[in-house]
């Protein structure tokens, strides 16, 4: 994957962006290997929030999650000008 020196992930919010680059290219990985967008959304969708109730627990998930369709509609994922 990256060639990133991993001991220096201390750097505010550098983790972040290093970790959303390997989920990137798990994405990309996929779609050249023939697999549908949408089933790599999903399965990474589902094992976040997996993943996340296994740190956080059901409670503090849910109420996290909650706050995605004010964020999604104020344009927080959007990578490209809206229409």
């Amino acid at each position: 994957m990256m060639d990133t020196d991993l001991t220096s992930l201390d750097e505010p919010g550098l983790a972040r962006r290093v970790a959303l680059t390997y989920v990137a290219e798990a994405f990309a990985e996929a779609e050249l290997d023939g697999l549908d967008c949408e089933a790599m959304v999903q399965a990474a969708l589902f094992a976040a929030y997996r993943r996340m109730v296994e740190l956080y627990g059901e409670d503090e998930t849910a109420t996290y999650a909650e706050t995605f369709p004010a964020r999604i509609r104020a344009g927080a994922f959007t990578t490209s000008p809206k229409h």
